[in-house]
């Protein structure tokens, strides 16, 4: 079993995070901000990561410790869970609608980390008790400590909820196409180089 199991102690948030990559998307979130758990939820079920996050955050300041330290921590369980990437497909490209909008999420597991964020056009500040600014900032740790070079755009869209939610549905399925077992290739790294 592919799994990785991280914990991150900071003077602002505890986080418990541990995933499977062979699982079956089942999820137990708890942030503290109830619209990030459900996004959290989304991205397990349609990336079937099986996915338990625990964090204790200074949201009586606001979300945004708590969001980026659980992107940091996701990162690198990913990325332990991966270890030398033998045998994975390492690309993934995912265009998901819902509703009026339509978002697309392209990443290569490359180990070169890199984001390009385009949130297409401006959005309500708050949804529910989470600030969509922090969006970004999730996508930024998660890439950045995964080394995942990592697309997202907004092609359209007037649903703030809408745009997000389809951020993290295409995210969880882009991811769900990189990280699989290529049964052509399960003994090779996948990268000239010989390794990544």
């Amino acid at each position: 079993m592919r799994t990785g199991k991280v914990i991150r102690e900071t003077k602002e948030t505890s986080v418990d995070l541990t995933i499977n990559l062979d699982g079956k998307g089942v999820s137990d979130i708890d942030t503290g901000i109830g619209f990030f758990d459900h996004m959290l939820n989304l991205l397990a079920s349609h990336s079937r990561i099986d996915l338990v996050v625990g964090c204790n955050g200074d949201i009586e300041v606001d979300g945004h410790h708590s969001v980026e330290d659980i992107g940091i921590a996701l990162g690198e369980a990913l990325k332990q869970a991966l270890g030398d990437k033998k045998g994975i497909k390492r690309y993934g490209t995912f265009f998901l609608p819902m509703d009026e909008a339509l978002v697309m999420v392209s990443l290569d597991i490359s180990g070169r980390a890199f984001l390009v964020y385009e949130a297409g056009g401006p959005m309500a500040p708050m949804i529910g008790d989470y600030d969509t600014e922090l969006t970004e900032e999730f996508l930024r740790a998660l890439a950045f400590n995964a080394g995942i070079t990592l697309h997202v755009k907004v092609l359209y869209g007037t649903n703030s909820h809408h745009k997000v939610e389809a951020i993290f549905k295409a995210l969880g399925r882009a991811l769900r196409q990189a990280v699989a077992i290529d049964p052509e290739a399960a003994d090779e790294i996948p990268s000239t180089k010989g390794m990544l």
